[in-house]
């Protein structure tokens, strides 16, 4: 006998695996452990049109789990079909499945689950004399009001051994309330009540979508958020986005709905995150409440039995649309729009109180003064040397030629004179308005609308820029804050001339594989777009002949590569645009005044006009805040006035 063949399994005839086998590999899929259960049956409730919904649990979900819902119900003859494999009502042709409007279609949740546990349904329409139930296959009449009780015990009773790999029964429970919290915050036209081991755990009665969001992500983002509802062609965007103070250090307040249904999808993270990159501090991740609607033809949710992931038939239109919608609304995070900015955190100062009496600047969403992340902007001990056309080495030690930009720095009005200082910030009447008015200007008589900053009243240590407002003190770090005022002219300098293209004396080839061609080949014109001009020379080699100019000394291989990738995943690439933001942010911090730069009351107030007239400006190009409010109240209560 051959050597080969002596441990070989013996042959088996191809055979139809048995019912309950079936079952068994299709519950693997679909009820991963209790919340998957706690999912599947209350998408099922909303697809019933059910307005109430109830969740109880026992020891997380694993001795008990039972929702209760006031929705449409199931025909007692319909009973022995809802607990069978591949039985629904939401869908019945192939053209159905590609236009699934609602948030279960496979028919397979409740055959799943109860092949590993103990389930009994009860269920009563509005035009049946009684509730009807079934356990085991078994019909019965009961008792109940109308809609549908599904009371799920013990779950893998009769699979042991994946109830080992469950975790504790405070973690099961987490990850149940996580679920309910998803599909709350997606439906505030539905009340549900959550409770663990007989107690009440949160509760949430009917509301619009502002006031649910808020309950459930809590004060510190609804009182730095900002609304969204932007729509373009299929395509509709709305919700709430966290303003960069509302940060985290941990990717958990991140929630993006599909037509209603939570989804983790990386080319919607990936729009956000690139949204958010000009403003967020270190690796700090943005919260927000986000849905998409789109035409469901538009989007494949048959994708995972979890439905949580999803396709989209042009994903690179909803890219840019999640992008371009996001990155407008955090565009107008500056002193005159939404919302506060991050302000000092004391010992003296409680959250509640913070709450109570505001702190920002926006009266029509005052919340409390946000903690400032991170550690301060550090400054030279040295004047700043006023910038003229030769006064800095635009070369840095990357291999970047920064002699272009120098160019529209000089146009953006950087290249000025000490004595030109108020055009630095801007210049002209417009922009300084103001700027002569004294320390002792009264609160009541200091506009809020046209100049939300203040006056400035003087300069701290050479560093910050202290203002009066109506509210009371603001407090600048005028590196910081120059800091973005040049890197968005910059920016914008740049744009309106868009990205100039250079051509390659001697091509730059390399080589690829079969997936990279294929890419370059499928999408010439967003490459083109790009300023590359990238070609395929052999089936395993690409070329490289153009580059955008402002890149043109980088490493062009492993530049295209990143481009190349990035379309490949996400559609397009924001490759080029997050190197030349790095290389404008590096020019805007050394050109930005520096520390102990001593400043006229002229020169600061022309500072802050120019901060209220610039997008972004609440935060530094590193994401680090740039002013900050603190009200009357809040110095009452540091000096303890009135207690």
């Amino acid at each position: 006998m051959n050597a080969n063949t002596e441990n070989l399994t013996p042959v088996r005839p191809i055979q139809a695996l048995p019912d309950h086998l079936i079952s068994q590999i299709a519950a693997g899929e679909v009820v991963e452990r209790p919340s998957a259960v706690v999912k599947e049956l209350l998408e099922n409730a909303l697809d019933a049109g059910a307005s109430s919904v109830t969740i109880k649990l026992d020891e997380g979900g694993v001795k008990r789990i039972a929702i209760i819902d006031n929705g449409r119900g199931i025909p007692a003859d319909q009973l022995p079909l809802a607990v069978q494999r591949h039985a629904t009502s939401k869908i019945a042709s192939l053209e159905e499945l590609e236009n699934v409007a609602t948030l279960g279609f496979r028919g397979e949740a409740l055959a799943s689950i109860a092949s590993v546990a103990i389930l009994t349904l009860t269920t009563k329409t509005a035009d049946a004399p009684h509730a009807w139930q079934i356990e085991n296959g078994k019909i019965t009449p009961a008792s109940g009001g109308q809609g549908t009780t599904v009371d799920v015990q013990d779950l893998y009773y009769n699979t042991p051994a994946r109830r080992k790999f469950l975790k504790s029964e405070q973690t099961e429970f987490g990850h149940c309330a996580e679920v309910v919290r998803r599909i709350a915050l997606a439906r505030p036209d539905v009340s549900f009540s959550l409770s663990h081991n007989g107690k009440m755990v949160d509760h949430w009665n009917v509301s619009g979508f502002d006031k649910r969001s808020a309950s459930i992500l809590g004060d510190s983002f609804s009182s730095a958020r900002l609304p969204i509802d932007e729509s373009a062609g299929p395509l509709r965007l709305h919700g709430f986005i966290g303003l960069p103070t509302a940060s985290k250090g941990r990717a958990d307040a991140q929630y993006f709905y599909v037509n209603g249904r939570f989804v983790r999808d990386k080319l919607l993270t990936h729009a956000v995150r690139a949204a958010y990159q000009d403003v967020l501090h270190g690796d700090r991740y943005p919260s927000y409440v986000i849905a998409l609607d789109l035409d469901p033809a538009l989007v494949d949710v048959n994708v995972h039995p979890s439905k949580i992931e999803v396709r989209f038939r042009d994903s690179r239109s909803v890219h840019q649309f999640v992008f371009h919608a996001i990155n407008r609304a955090l565009a107008q995070t500056s002193a005159t729009s939404f919302g506060t900015v991050p302000g000092p955190a004391t010992a003296l100062i409680a959250d509640s109180d913070l709450n109570a009496n505001g702190g920002g600047l926006n009266t029509g969403n005052r919340g409390r003064l946000p903690w400032i992340g991170g550690e301060q902007t550090s400054f030279s001990s040295q004047f700043a040397t006023p910038v003229t056309g030769t006064s800095l080495d635009y070369r840095a030690n990357n291999g970047i030629d920064y002699s272009f930009m120098q160019q529209h720095a000089q146009a953006a009005g950087v290249g000025q004179s000490t004595e030109a200082y108020g055009a630095f910030f801007g210049g002209g009447d417009n922009n300084i308005a103001g700027a002569n008015q004294t320390a002792g200007v009264r609160a009541s008589e200091l506009p809020t609308d046209d100049h939300p900053l203040g006056f400035a009243l003087a300069q701290l240590h050479g560093i910050y820029v202290l203002a009066q407002n109506s509210k009371g003190l603001v407090l600048v770090d005028m590196h910081a804050a120059h800091e973005r005022i040049l890197y968005e002219q910059l920016k914008n300098a740049l744009d309106e001339n868009n990205m100039p293209v250079q051509a390659l004396l001697i091509p730059v080839t390399f080589h690829a594989d079969a997936v990279e061609v294929g890419t370059v080949e499928e999408n010439q014109d967003i490459f083109t777009s790009l300023g590359f001009d990238i070609s395929a020379i052999s089936p395993t080699t690409l070329a490289v002949r153009s580059v955008p100019a402002l890149l043109r000394n980088a490493d062009a291989q492993s530049l295209a590569r990143d481009v190349i990738r990035d379309v490949r995943e996400f559609g397009g690439s924001r490759v080029l645009i997050d190197r030349r933001n790095e290389l404008l942010g590096t020019l805007a911090c050394h050109t930005a005044v520096r520390a102990n730069r001593s400043l006229t009351i002229v020169e600061m107030n022309a500072l802050l006009r120019q901060m209220e007239s610039t997008e972004r400006s609440d935060q530094c190009n590193h994401g680090r805040p740039t002013w900050v409010q603190l009200g009357l109240n809040d110095l009452d209560k540091l000096f303890m006035r009135g207690q």
